[in-house]
C-alpha cells in the first residue's frame, strides 16, 4: 500500500512540475492576481456577474480566462499532490513498526507546505525571480525525494550493491548535484526572461564572439521587492550573461554526465540499463536546449526541456539508490 501510494504521488509530482513549467512559459504565472483563489473565487470568473465582481475587487486588472485557467488547473493538481503527501506521511507513521521510513515522509510534508508558500509568493511578489526559481527547485526537490522514497520502499526488492556498483557512489552523487545546480540556472534563466536574449548557437548572436559582454553583478544580484517582474527587468547584457552561463553549465553537465553514462555502460553490467537511460535523456536534453535557441523558444519544446530535466534528475536518483545499500526499509504491501 505504502509503495503504491508513493509511486502514484511521484508520478503526480512529475505532472505538477511539467504543468508549472507550462504555466510559467506561457506567461500565465499572474493569470490570477491572488492566491489561493482566482479574483477572490475558487474558480476562474467567466459569467458576466462574476467578471463584474472580480473587476470591482481587482480594479485595473485585465481578466484573461485562458491564462487564469492554466494557473488554477496547476493549483488544483498541486493541492491534490499536497493531500497525497500528507496521506503518505500518515501511512508511514501508522505503519512505522512494519519498517516504513517516517523521517522522509515527514520532511516532505514540510517541503510541500513551503512549496505552497512559494507558490503564493510567486503571485504576491509579482514573479520575483528568486522566488520563481525557488518554486521550481522546490518542485524538483519534491520529485527527487518522492522518487527516492518510492525506490527505497519497494516491497520485494532489497538493494544490496556489489563492488561493481558501489565504486560509482562518488560519481553518481556529484552528477546529481551538478544537474540540480544546472536546473537552478535554468530556472534563473527562465525567471529573468533570458532564454530569448541569445538567438544564435554556439555564439550568443550571429557575427559576434562566442562569449558576449557580461555583467555578473546585475545578472545574479538579489532583486528588490515591489516591482512587477513579468517580462523581465534586467538589461540585455545581464540577460546575456545569465543565458551564456546556463549554456556553460550545460556543457559541464554534458561532459560529466556523458562520462558517467559511458562508464556505467562499459564498466558495469548491472548498471548498463541506467547508463543507457542517462545517456538518452542527456542527449535529448541537449538537443531540446539547442532547439529552444534555434527555433526561438517554441512552447512545446520549452516545456519538454523542463520535463526531460526532471527525468534526468529522477534517473540520477535511481542511480544513487542502486549504488547504496537499502537494508533499513523492509516494508510490506
Amino acid at each position: 500500500m505504502f509503495h503504491r501510494v508513493a509511486l502514484f504521488t511521484t508520478l503526480l509530482t512529475l505532472v505538477v512540475v511539467v504543468l508549472g513549467a507550462y504555466v510559467r512559459l506561457s506567461d500565465a504565472g499572474l493569470g490570477c492576481p491572488d492566491w489561493p483563489g482566482c479574483y477572490g473565487q475558487l474558480s476562474v470568473p467567466e459569467a458576466a456577474h462574476d467578471i463584474a465582481k472580480a473587476s470591482q475587487a481587482f480594479p485595473g486588472q485585465t481578466i484573461e480566462a485562458a491564462k487564469a485557467w492554466k494557473e488554477m488547473i496547476h493549483r488544483y493538481v498541486a493541492s491534490t499532490l499536497g493531500v497525497l503527501v500528507l496521506i503518505l506521511a500518515v501511512l508511514a507513521w501508522r505503519q512505522k513498526r512494519a519498517g516504513h521510513p517516517v523521517l522522509l515522509p515527514s520532511f516532505l510534508v514540510v517541503l510541500i507546505i513551503f512549496q505552497a508558500l512559494l507558490g503564493m509568493w510567486t503571485v504576491t511578489l509579482l514573479l520575483k525571480p528568486v522566488v520563481v526559481m525557488g518554486h521550481l527547485l522546490g518542485g524538483m526537490s519534491t520529485l527527487a525525494c518522492l522518487s527516492w522514497l518510492t525506490l527505497r520502499s519497494h516491497p520485494r526488492r532489497r538493494n544490496t550493491p556489489t563492488p561493481d556498483t558501489t565504486r560509482f557512489k562518488g560519481l553518481a552523487l556529484a552528477a546529481l548535484f551538478l544537474v540540480v545546480a544546472q536546473i537552478a540556472l535554468g530556472g534563473w534563466t527562465s525567471a529573468n526572461y533570458a532564454a530569448l536574449v541569445c538567438l544564435d548557437f554556439p555564439a550568443c548572436q550571429a557575427g559576434q564572439d562566442i562569449w558576449p559582454e557580461t555583467n555578473f553583478a546585475d545578472a545574479f544580484a538579489v532583486q528588490q521587492s515591489g516591482l512587477n517582474y513579468e517580462g523581465g527587468v534586467l538589461g540585455q547584457t545581464a540577460r546575456a550573461t545569465i543565458h551564456m552561463t546556463h549554456r556553460l553549465g550545460a556543457l559541464l553537465v554534458f561532459i560529466c554526465v556523458a562520462f558517467l553514462a559511458l562508464r556505467l555502460f562499459f564498466a558495469s553490467h548491472s548498471l548498463r540499463h541506467i547508463g543507457l537511460t542517462l545517456g538518452g535523456f542527456l542527449s535529448l536534453q541537449i538537443g531540446l536546449g539547442i532547439a529552444n535557441v534555434v527555433y526561438v523558444l517554441p512552447l512545446p519544446v520549452a516545456v519538454a526541456h523542463n520535463a526531460v530535466a526532471a527525468c534526468l534528475l529522477v534517473t540520477l536518483v535511481w542511480l544513487n539508490h542502486c549504488v547504496r545499500p537499502n537494508n533499513a526499509y523492509q516494508v510490506s504491501t
